[in-house]
């Protein structure tokens, strides 16, 4: 049913309005640069009204974005599951370091190459797994990727040798890779901008909670059960996963083909470049608002699908092109990371702060085992709750502020969103980022109370999940259409560093002292995060340079929203 049609008493009213009341003439539309978008009516006096739901959603009923809440929040409950088993059979491997060296007579050096093979190997799974979940849809890249964890843990939990160790390692990260980049996608599916900034907090707290409990439980099930079991559950629970997503979990790739709401004429002119005509702002505004003149209505005419339906294997497009298509997502993303700033600075961002992080959990795992400390196990994983009290602290404060604060900013702005703006919420958390790393540092380098250790932890995962989580809610609301493209960039970034850091970290410990290795890794790490400066400046204009570009990328994806 038409937008302009007769309205079906039972059609559920979603408001819509061009970029801003003054332009309501025939033909017209605004033009931004990418990610610029009208978030705030400014004719309407409440800003609960005044919200418009950016992006705009179609008149089927099956679009996720129409979907009602409780829909939505299964599906994120679900994919933050997946976040939480993938991050913490990642993760809790360092207290069954200590019983496996013991059992099997593994070197300090093979650990940490089984450490840093992971990390090189999260690198690559983007690339080579990312490109099927935009052909063929998230949910058989969800339920694939666990059944293979169900197998990987059964393999690590039978580990007798050396190539065992690298093999579980390497497969288990390949798709584990995963979980970096399809949750952000499923949100981007189901979420609008105004709600992201949480949504990712919360994935990003998702993540901190495995990193921080995962090494705590698995403590004390390798003191209490030994180690092989901590790789049983974690086949146990993936099993379990794999049960919940083959009956409860919905396809969120959504193919517009027949299905778009009306939208205003486009009457750019064809002789510029897109530069110069960036995106139109056609959009929706939250029921409610009596201020906009254009509606788009749920047309319930449209068959909504069946339970069955919705749990189908895969969801392609009429044009998903073909093999050439598929691998040309291969190389993309590695164009965009080295053309697109915003691109660069959120892998820099994410991957100078992931890496620290990694650095950091390695060495507690190998200097707390030894004296001054000789920490059991169990007594390693406790030292990972101040991660989760900072974390925690840091990602359930930043993510309503955000999304509070772009709102403001936007009605200060005749309405007008600017991705940047997101930025400004995380510049408080900065400053605990350097004097955590540092502090570290000291501490372990001079045998420091285990007290000020778990401070120091608790300071730097303060600083990192905001800057985490702020970071890649910038690039998805400044490149929502290459969003897969764009985050598999960042993964290569972000797993670069770690894989050199920690493959250079023995001998460099060595050389100078894990003293002067924080050090040094925060003197890098601070020149990386004063470019949140540069973006907030100047974000606006490197993205209206990139939009010749990103409408070329945009175009070569698979046909969805």
């Amino acid at each position: 049913m038409s937008s302009e049609g007769t309205q079906n008493p039972t059609d559920k009213k979603i408001q819509t309005a061009p970029a801003s009341s003054a332009d309501i003439h025939a033909g017209s539309t605004i033009m931004f640069p990418p990610g610029t978008v009208r978030l705030e009516d400014p004719d309407a006096v409440a800003s609960r009204e005044g919200i418009i739901l950016q992006p705009r959603p179609t008149e089927d009923p099956n679009d996720p974005l129409n979907w009602p809440n409780w829909r939505k929040y299964i599906n994120f409950g679900l994919v933050s599951f997946y976040v939480l088993m993938v991050s913490e059979f990642i993760n809790s491997a360092g207290p069954t370091w200590g019983p496996m060296q013991k059992e099997l007579g593994f070197s300090d050096e093979a650990l940490t190459a089984s450490y840093a093979i992971g990390c090189a190997c999260l690198a690559i799974g983007a690339v080579m797994l990312v490109p099927f979940a935009l052909k063929f849809g998230r949910r058989p890249l969800y339920l694939f990727s666990s059944l293979v964890q169900i197998g990987v843990g059964i393999w690590s939990a039978k580990i007798q040798n050396v190539p065992d160790l690298l093999l579980v390692n390497a497969i288990n990260n390949i798709f584990g890779a995963l979980a970096e980049v399809i949750v952000q996608m499923t949100i981007a599916d189901v979420f609008f901008i105004h709600q992201r900034g949480t949504l990712n907090s919360i994935y990003i707290w998702f993540w901190q909670i495995s990193v921080s409990l995962g090494p705590f439980i698995a403590g004390y099930i390798t003191t209490g059960q030994g180690w092989r079991w901590v790789w049983w559950w974690n086949a146990i629970l993936f099993g379990a996963f794999f049960i919940l997503v083959c009956f409860c979990y919905e396809e969120t790739k959504y193919c517009t083909e027949g299905s778009l709401a009306p939208a205003q004429p486009d009457v750019e002119d064809d002789s510029k470049s897109a530069a110069d005509r960036p995106w139109p702002a056609s959009v929706a505004v939250e029921e409610g608002s009596q201020h906009n003149p254009y509606a788009v209505r749920v047309n319930y005419n449209i068959p909504k699908k069946t339970y069955w339906q919705r749990l189908a294997l895969t969801t392609t497009s009429s044009s998903s092109g073909g093999l050439r298509t598929l691998l040309s997502h291969m190389y993309q993303p590695i164009i965009l990371l080295t053309t697109v700033p915003a691109v660069a600075y959120t892998a820099l961002a994410y991957g100078i702060l992931v890496a620290t992080s990694d650095v950091m959990s390695t060495t507690l795992s190998l200097y707390m085992t030894k004296p001054p400390y000789t920490f059991a196990p169990n007594e390693i994983g406790l030292m990972n709750l101040s991660k989760l009290v900072g974390s925690t602290i840091g990602t359930l404060i930043v993510g309503p502020v955000s999304d509070t604060l772009i709102l403001w900013l936007a009605r200060r702005n005749d309405g007008i969103y600017e991705p940047e703006t997101r930025l400004w919420s995380l510049v408080p958390f900065l400053p605990f980022i350097p004097a955590g790393a540092l502090l570290f540092g000291l501490g372990l380098q001079n045998g420091l109370p285990w007290p000020i250790i778990a401070v120091a932890l608790a300071f730097f995962k303060l600083g990192m999940a905001p800057v985490n989580s702020i970071t890649i809610t910038y690039l998805t609301d400044s490149y929502q259409d290459v969003i897969g493209d764009a985050l598999v960039g960042v993964t290569i970034v972000r797993n670069a560093f770690s894989t050199a850091f920690i493959f250079a970290l023995d001998p460099w410990i060595h050389s100078v002292g894990i003293q002067w290795v924080l050090i040094t890794i925060v003197l890098i790490t601070t020149v990386i995060l004063s470019l949140t400066g540069v973006l907030i400046k100047y974000g606006k204009p490197f993205r209206a340079h990139t939009a010749e570009r990103y409408q070329r990328f945009a175009l070569l994806q698979y046909k969805e929203r």
